[in-house]
């Protein structure tokens, strides 16, 4: 018995030094290393913070982009989706809700054009992007509040999208606050 508990009792606290200490000290530097030393990348305007780039936000209203949905209502606090599967009732409740809310707001739009990431939820609830298409789609309804060309609006989501990295991991992505400060912008 002597043979196995030493062993394991040096193995757990070589592991306890290694992962409460060297792994946490190797993080920590390459978050220093990043843009933003590992503290978010906040978005400003004028000179005030006004969101974080990589945290979503809710909006809703009208005359601006709708993000993606959450599950935990964008509270960083308790990320995380909704655990519900594709066939629980519950789910397709809410996605078709979200389905007829975006409908009644987008008039002209058929279900068919509406793009998943606008009625589905992201894993962690805080996804801070939409995708090219999701905003391309709610053009005309904001142009049309704002009283701006859509042919602007969708120049200016071009302008705002971001491309994979080194053209080949992830996908096109829009990033919400970023986009509605670039409307705020534009209108003034």
């Amino acid at each position: 018995m002597k043979q196995y508990i030493l062993p394991s009792i040096r193995l757990t606290l070589v592991c306890i030094g290694f992962f409460c200490g060297i792994y946490t000290l190797i993080i920590l530097g390459a978050a220093q290393a990043a843009p933003a030393k590992g503290k978010g990348e906040p978005v400003m305007l004028n000179g005030k913070v006004v969101g974080y780039a990589l945290e979503g936000q809710g909006f809703t209203k009208d005359n601006y982009f709708w993000s993606r949905p959450s599950a935990v209502g964008y509270n960083a606090a308790g990320s995380g989706g909704s655990n519900k599967g594709p066939s629980n009732p519950d789910y397709l409740k809410d996605v078709q809700s979200r389905i007829d809310t975006f409908l009644a707001h987008n008039p002209g739009i058929a279900k068919e054009q509406i793009p998943s990431d606008l009625v589905t939820a992201s894993g962690s609830g805080l996804d801070p992007d939409i995708s090219p298409d999701a905003a391309f789609v709610q053009a005309k309804r904001i142009a049309a509040i704002r009283k701006i060309s859509e042919a602007d609006i969708r120049k200016m989501i071009e302008q705002n999208t971001e491309k994979p990295l080194l053209g080949i991991f992830g996908t096109e992505r829009v990033n919400v606050l970023r986009l509605n400060i670039a409307l705020d912008t534009m209108s003034k």
